[in-house]
């Protein structure tokens, strides 16, 4: 072969090759879009769901310890008497055995500092009504007299560490509550989902990952067959 074809001669492409590399470009650029929309909901339902997640895990170790963790409650009552303009309404809803009227309800909020939720359900018993009021943290009750216009409450605080629990538990907090306890939860199952996503992209470069999930997994599971009954 002479020097001028030597020159001109063009080098032989690997089709297949060059078909592997695009592919595997390709999966490299899939594989790096997927990991940044990963981190981008890892870390942001982590700052959506972070002091959620500490107040949800102290919690857990203040109701997993509830029987050592000493509350003395306080208890307030309160007397007071309906308004003559109030009677009338009492004895309306004890004729019909009504809820709490707005009335009422708004008198005993601003006069007692006695907060009913509007539309609250009253028990009927002759004259006397009552109207149980549970919350996060404590308890209290009101009753008043249709026929007297008497009006006795009661309220019992049991601390900060029995309010966050009942706040955990979503015991008497109310709809609105309960709705951000579901939003949370949603957050959190995001927060892991991604997490667990995340081991699976990392996992070659870290042979420890599955076997630290297994753990995880593995450690409830067999204290749950031999200590839970």
């Amino acid at each position: 072969m002479s020097a001028s074809e030597l020159v001109g001669a063009k080098p032989v492409i690997d089709e297949a090759q060059v078909l592997a590399k695009a592919q595997a470009k390709r999966a490299a650029q899939r594989r790096a879009a997927l990991m940044r929309q990963m981190v981008q909901w890892h870390w942001i339902s982590a700052a959506i769901c972070l002091i959620g997640m500490l107040l949800f895990a102290v919690t857990g170790i203040t109701l997993n310890h509830a029987g050592a963790i000493e509350t003395k409650p306080q208890t307030v009552e309160i007397e007071g008497r309906l308004p003559p303009e109030l009677m009338a309404v009492a004895k309306t809803a004890q004729t019909s055995k009504a809820a709490l009227p707005d009335e009422i309800r708004v008198w005993l909020a601003k006069d007692l500092d006695v907060k009913a939720p509007k539309g609250a359900a009253v028990e009927w018993t002759d004259d006397e009504g009552y109207v149980a009021l549970p919350r996060p943290g404590g308890d209290g009750w009101v009753t008043f007299d249709a026929a007297s216009g008497d009006v006795l409450a009661e309220r019992t605080d049991r601390g900060a560490i029995a309010y966050l629990n009942d706040l955990h538990k979503g015991r008497n907090s109310g709809a609105v509550w309960s709705l951000f306890l579901d939003v949370f939860a949603v957050g959190c199952v995001v927060f892991c989902l991604t997490g667990l996503v995340l081991l699976q992209l990392h996992s070659k470069a870290r042979k420890i990952t599955w076997p630290l999930v297994g753990l995880g997994l593995a450690v409830p599971l067999i204290l749950v067959l031999l200590f839970i009954h």
